[in-house]
């Protein structure tokens, strides 16, 4: 519903929020920086009053900052995500100081207007084909977290572990489907955590934040590598995968690429 890019008509924000249909539930994944995903919502007939639940991927700002509007379009709903969320992260960028860069609203705003927090470090089953990932393992080789990416912990900034980065995991009947938020800890290592979790080897469908903006040649290189091994028919970036990193994966994909912004609809296979 929000993403850096936009169809026609529709509004773009640095950010992402994706709404998911599937086993009877409608699930939204973040919220984006502020209002777009509402907009959009309105532009594309969804009725944000009718969503189930919520699932925050991380506690970045551009992924929760529309929370606030979310929650006053509908009335008491289970809002998923890792209890690492409410950490007080920053981000360092070059030449400048750093800035906070986690949830803008406080818990006890967000529960006036309805979220029921569902935190918890491991996935969370919401029916039995779709489930969050939990806490994700860094295992690849050529996958790491950004430096600049900070948290404050016993009044001093730390890198910050993103261990709160998750991704909702679909298991179809023709292979995984999974939405990321922006896979901080990797994409390779998020879609073997769908793997692992699910004992399914086939990934049909990766869709969202990919973070590999700063990501070198070498290292998208490898992800493809990887991508290929699991069997990806659709991959759909978002948001931080940038346009460098985007150009590589079309190149090596094909057909099976595209870029998911604001406005796209998808039915899948």
């Amino acid at each position: 519903m929000t993403e850096n890019t936009a169809n026609y008509g529709f509004l773009a924000e640095w950010g992402l929020s994706i709404l998911v249909e599937v086993d009877g539930a409608r699930i939204l994944v973040d919220t984006g920086p502020s209002f777009s995903a509402v907009h959009n919502a309105q532009l594309m007939g969804i009725d944000l009053s009718a969503i189930d639940r919520i699932v925050l991927s991380h506690g970045h700002a551009d992924h929760t900052g529309g929370l606030r509007e979310v929650l006053r379009r509908r009335d008491e709903i289970e809002v998923i995500g890792h209890p690492g969320i409410w950490s007080p992260k920053y981000v360092r960028r070059e030449g400048e100081a750093e800035q906070y860069n986690g949830i803008p609203f406080s818990r006890e705003l967000l529960e006036s207007l309805g979220a029921r927090f569902n935190l918890v470090r491991g996935p969370v089953y919401i029916s039995e084909h779709v489930m969050t990932t939990g806490e994700i393992p860094m295992l690849s080789e050529h996958e790491e977290i950004e430096s600049n990416l900070l948290v404050r912990e016993d009044g001093a900034l730390q890198p910050d572990k993103l261990a709160d980065d998750l991704s909702l995991v679909i298991n179809s009947d023709f292979g995984l489907v999974v939405i990321l938020g922006c896979a901080h800890r990797g994409i390779v290592n998020t879609l073997r955590r769908a793997q692992e979790l699910t004992g399914k080897e086939l990934v049909h469908a990766a869709i969202g934040g990919t973070h590999l903006f700063q990501a070198s040649d070498e290292r998208v290189e490898k992800t493809v590598v990887d991508l290929r091994s699991m069997g990806i028919q659709r991959l759909g970036v978002s948001h931080c995968t940038g346009f460098r990193a985007s150009a590589q994966l079309a190149r090596e994909f094909g057909d099976a690429f595209f870029v998911n912004n604001a406005g796209t609809r998808l039915t899948l296979p």
